[in-house]
């Protein structure tokens, strides 16, 4: 089961390309495909394929004994986020069923191209059909090989030899390299933030292999075509790798995190029940997900979701023909069940429409109690806000709640010319500024502390190069969960902005420091982890809140948009083995309240008696 990652993230990429029709009354009328060799005529008004009236269906390609389908075909607006694209989205749906939506394999080539070419970064997909079997390959950068992906719509099953070497993104340094921002310039040169080989480690995952028919979902040949459900495309490609969903209201198709967050696009559709094929198909995929990416399972002590539905009273609700009641399952599993803080409910399916329904699950709750007598004690030293960066004595503290970024490219922190133009609310400018002060001539500095007490997470990046910044080279570890590949990545940065990756860009030669608290999650908890195993931060406060897991943003087949912690399990190497940091680090030094976090002049009095 946990192979099925693999499959979901060519599935997106497809997607993402094709094309659609707008409206929702002409996307009603919809009509047989035509057997393969007989090309479809086309209806003026409703933009939809009609086949020949002569047309006899083709046998299915799954067995010999089931009976065609009658395939109708029908095409859609395209949104990414909240923009309509030129091209349309093509769909089809089997049988009259007209709220589960299936894609073609044979764009996926042409989507898998666009999606992974970039400058300087060539990808050759190559797609070949023998019968039932549809293979990609891709040549890999690294290894004298093809790497392939092949769907046998015979079988049910989507199988890769390396599914993290297929789906790697062009630049990344290792296969689980967590790096999104590119940070090279147009010749290859790495800038800002450059992925270095020493002290890499990479230990390739176990060959992928997801049993669709297990879950009872069925991959389609008939009349030359290859259907692939689009939700299934949605949980094994876009989710786990591009960190993004794909949805369908009826009306339009669309690809973002979270369709919810466009109601005036996604709520636009009638409400409505499921289907009784959308009820059935809607559960069984969404223990396909579940069981697939969710990277908190073996945690969780969950065997399969199935079985734990069972358990916890919620199969019935998940099948039946009510949207309301299914999604308000989800919602229970996320807060109740779940309790992750990662994984996380975001909306209500199109058919329900918004609905005032709220909960919040016990972790959540207490972080935020606990983020809120922080943020009140800190006001009464800091009344106008804290600011990013501060000297007090012979100590820089640098303060930031959440790890931003602001700048979309590696090259625009080269275009501002004094560093004390950088905003506190970009954390990689905020460090540039701060390392100008810091090293300045004849600057006091012996002490640089590093403030995550009110930090709960934010951009991957932003971390790495603060870890670099502290510690000369930053190694993050990864494990995926779906794979069990590992790797270490190691990032220097360049804090001076000089296009060098050297000595001077670090203050590794200070006393280095880092505030903690319960608050501290998800990134703000990678960067203190990271400085507890380098033996060269001292943690002060109270343990971290933990929080391994990168989050993948993920939707069930009838909308339900939500969160989940994914497959990508942020980790810490350690005598050879990998160890993940859901626990969160314990303080060198304990703070007892809040407020000693915050009098820093009582504070840079306790920190020089450290030293």
């Amino acid at each position: 089961m946990k192979k099925l990652v693999s499959l979901i993230l060519v599935m997106a990429m497809i997607l993402s390309m094709t094309a659609c029709s707008s409206s929702r009354a002409g996307a009603g009328a919809a009509t047989e495909v035509p057997p393969a060799g007989e090309k479809a005529t086309e209806n003026a008004e409703t933009k939809e394929a009609v086949a020949p009236e002569s047309a006899e269906p083709a046998e299915t390609g799954n067995t010999a004994s089931d009976p065609a389908h009658k395939i109708t075909v029908k095409t859609f607006p395209l949104y990414f986020d909240d923009k309509k694209m030129n091209e349309e989205q093509t769909l089809y749906f089997l049988d009259g069923v007209a709220d589960l939506p299936y894609i073609e394999a044979n764009d996926w080539l042409t989507l898998l191209r666009l999606i992974y070419e970039k400058p300087g970064f060539p990808v050759d997909f190559k797609m070949s059909a023998d019968g039932s079997v549809v293979t990609y390959t891709r040549p890999s950068d690294r290894y004298d090989v093809d790497l392939p992906m092949t769907m046998d719509f015979d079988k049910d099953v989507i199988s890769f030899q390396d599914y993290n070497l297929f789906v790697m993104k062009p630049g990344q340094s290792t296969v689980l390299d967590l790096i999104g921002m590119n940070t090279y310039d147009e010749s290859g040169n790495p800038i800002l933030l450059k992925k270095v080989d020493t002290g890499v480690f990479e230990r390739l995952g176990d060959a992928l292999e997801i049993n669709l028919g297990d879950y009872g979902i069925d991959l389609i040949q008939q009349d030359g075509k290859y259907l692939i459900p689009l939700q299934t495309v949605a949980d094994l490609i876009a989710s786990p790798v591009w960190l993004e969903s794909i949805y369908f209201n009826g009306q339009c198709v669309i690809v973002t995190e979270n369709a919810t967050d466009l109601p005036d696009i996604y709520y636009a559709a009638p409400t409505g029940e499921r289907s009784e094929a959308l009820a059935e198909f809607g559960y069984n995929e969404l223990c396909l997900l579940l069981d697939t990416v969710y990277g908190l399972k073996d945690d969780h002590h969950i065997e399969s979701f199935d079985q734990f539905f069972k358990e916890v009273g919620f199969k019935d609700a998940l099948k039946g023909n009510s949207a309301e009641d299914a999604d308000k399952a989800i919602y229970r599993l996320i807060t109740d069940y779940m309790d992750d803080i990662h994984s996380l409910w975001r909306g209500f399916s199109y058919l329900t429409g918004p609905i005032d329904y709220t909960a919040t699950s016990p972790s959540r709750e207490r972080l935020g109690k606990t983020k809120k007598r922080m943020e009140e004690t800190r006001a009464k030293y800091y009344p106008d806000g804290i600011p990013g960066y501060e000297e007090v004595g012979n100590t820089a503290y640098i303060t930031f709640d959440d790890f931003a970024l602001t700048m979309a490219k590696a090259e625009d922190f080269y275009k501002v010319e004094d560093p004390m133009d950088f905003p506190d609310n970009d954390t990689i400018g905020l460090i540039i500024k701060a390392h100008s002060q810091i090293t300045r001539e004849g600057s006091p500095i012996e002490n640089v502390v590093i403030d995550l007490s009110d930090n709960t997470g934010g951009v991957s990046d932003t971390a790495a190069f603060t870890m670099a910044w502290f510690l000369g080279e930053a190694s993050i570890g990864m494990r995926d969960t779906m794979t069990g590949a590992t790797c270490s990545s190691v990032y220097r940065c360049d804090a001076n902005r000089d296009g060098q990756f050297d000595e001077k860009d670090t203050v590794s030669d200070k006393n280095l420091y880092c505030l903690i608290s319960p608050v501290s999650f998800s990134c703000g908890n990678l960067v203190p982890c990271m400085f507890k195993e380098s033996g060269v931060v001292t943690l002060i406060g109270r343990p971290s809140a933990g929080g391994a897991c990168i989050v993948e943003h993920a939707s069930s087949a009838w909308g339900t948009a939500f969160r989940l912690s994914g497959t990508h399990q942020l980790s810490f190497m350690k005598n050879g083995s990998f160890y993940d940091i859901d626990r969160g680090a314990e303080p060198d030094f304990v703070l007892t309240n809040p407020d000693k976090y915050y009098d820093r002049q009582a504070l840079t009095k306790y920190i020089n008696s450290l030293n």
